[in-house]
């Protein structure tokens, strides 16, 4: 069996939650955090080693909060999404706070991941299919680790709605092969009276609910990060002066790598339902809803 890592990008700040590092935020019955869920369903899936992708501010808290207890499970790297990590050559916008987004997070480990891996958000709970799915694709004994041939979980729109407040969600065109065609990210996505809407310019729109989303976990060659580092230059060269906001983001990486012909995203549908650390008031209904798991047998009482 090939290698596989599994990286969380855990180097947000997360405006809307608040205050604190939501990424760390205990909501098992032990002071577990979300990610921790993650990483049992991911070992379990035949991943070995864990990546944590960080900002060097919160290291110590990090590893005292998570960290220590998954390295005594896997293998476990620490790097450091850095807002100064930008090519030589290549001024910092006078005005510019925050790092570059999530393409730059994964950039970040070029020098620790060198096989297929899945990138994921911190603060997200995915279910175990969604790492059954990639594993099983990524690891695949046929796939050729040259071509830039990527996965990514498929999640039902209904199944990824927080009844907190809207939601930003990547709205997916799929085609008959189960290729991703088109991404679109799509904001003001919430809940009214029980179905999803979208707030538009010419009023509230309802959608489907049936929608493929994507929710930012994604199976990758280690080839990838190869790619980032030949786009990433491009991307702040076509930056305007002024401009302290822009994000290299994976969404937009990857729908530029598609729209080029240079690889393909295969969709692996799946349909657990996700819940997350979005906003405070998600605190309580992730804790409610990994007790209701653990009661179904889903993960032991202590991970």
């Amino acid at each position: 069996m090939k290698r596989t890592t599994l990286a969380f990008m855990a180097a947000g700040f997360g405006s809307r939650f608040g205050g604190g590092v939501k990424q760390i935020e205990p909501v098992g019955p032990n002071g577990e955090v979300l990610m921790e869920y993650a990483v049992h369903d991911a070992l379990q899936a035949g991943f070995d080693r864990v990546v944590f992708i960080i900002r060097r501010d919160i290291e110590q808290m990090f590893r005292d909060g998570v960290g220590r207890r998954v390295e005594k499970k896997c293998d476990v790297e620490y790097v450091y999404q850095d807002l100064a990590d930008v090519p030589q050559g290549i001024a910092l916008p006078e005005g510019r706070k925050k790092p570059w987004g999530t393409g730059h997070a994964v950039l970040a480990c070029r020098k620790v991941i060198h096989e297929p891996f899945c990138v994921l958000n911190a603060d997200d709970y995915y279910g175990a299919e969604a790492f059954r799915q990639i594993h099983g694709y990524i690891s695949a004994d046929a796939r050729d680790e040259r071509k830039l041939d990527c996965c990514m979980a498929g999640y039902v729109l209904g199944n990824t709605l927080s009844e907190s407040g809207a939601v930003t969600r990547g709205i997916c065109k799929v085609d008959a092969d189960g290729k991703l065609d088109e991404i679109r990210e799509t904001r003001g996505i919430l809940l009214r009276d029980g179905r999803p809407c979208v707030e538009a310019e010419d009023g509230v729109r309802e959608l489907d609910g049936g929608e493929a989303v994507s929710m930012n976990i994604w199976g990758l060659p280690a080839s990838f990060i190869g790619y980032l580092e030949e786009q990433f230059p491009r991307f702040l060269e076509r930056l305007s002066g002024d401009d302290v906001t822009s994000e290299f983001l994976l969404p937009s990486i990857v729908s530029r790598l598609i729209r080029s012909g240079e690889g393909s995203v295969q969709v692996l549908p799946t349909h657990d339902k996700w819940f997350g650390m979005t906003y405070a008031l998600d605190k309580a209904n992730t804790q409610q809803r990994i007790r209701a798991l653990i009661a179904q047998g889903a993960y032991p009482d202590r991970l």
